[in-house]
């Protein structure tokens, strides 16, 4: 009689579960640039105020999409973690993903997704033709790399991504951008993020 009695106080002071709603998230360890499958995706059942904008709740959504970060056993996948439109959620309004092809592809392997950097045309070879450096971009957001294990897509034949990399800019940048590695040589420096 205690037992049932006790069972029946617990009951009525445990709170009702919270509505939950279904999403998706990473089974194990998944790296950038990897192409979604079926068992690289688990099902979770979350509260709905948890549940982060732009998530999915549908498998078949979700397969053969490719990863521009590295996620995390248990992460929650947005479309923003995805290559694609979802790569400038959060960006300003007019924002554009340009695609920069660096003059020294290995120098890639220094940077990932998030990261901040100036982005530098050098010109001339300093001999008939005097060197010059210009920054064509201050502090843009990194998106994507190839040093992930991206690839940007199938139209692009195997090493023609190599020292690609696609940053957020806001239409000034992004005009100046648009093929400057046919006028010169493109360089990166990374910058710190200005404090907030």
């Amino acid at each position: 009689m205690l037992c049932v009695a006790a069972g029946i106080a617990v009951q009525q002071l445990t709170p009702p579960p919270a509505d939950t709603v279904v999403a998706l998230a990473a089974a194990r360890d998944l790296p950038a640039g990897k192409a979604l499958e079926a068992d690289d995706l688990r099902v979770l059942n979350i509260p709905h105020n948890l549940l982060p904008s732009g998530s999915f709740s549908n498998t078949a959504a979700l397969q053969g999409k490719q990863l521009a970060v590295a996620l995390r056993q248990g992460q929650l996948i947005s479309d923003a973690q995805l290559l694609g439109p979802g790569l400038l959620a959060g960006s300003p309004p007019g924002s554009a993903a340009v695609p920069l092809r660096m003059a020294d592809p290995a120098s890639i392997q220094l940077v990932s997704p998030g990261q901040l950097i100036n982005v530098v045309m050098s010109t001339g070879n300093g001999f008939d033709q005097p060197a010059t450096s210009e920054v064509l971009a201050a502090a843009v957001p990194v998106l994507w790399t190839s040093a992930q294990g991206g690839k940007a897509g199938p139209w692009l034949a195997a090493g023609e991504t190599d020292g690609l990399m696609v940053v957020a800019a806001d239409a000034d940048q992004a005009r100046r951008l648009a093929g400057a590695s046919t006028q010169g040589k493109l360089f990166f420096v990374l910058v710190a993020a200005a404090p907030g």
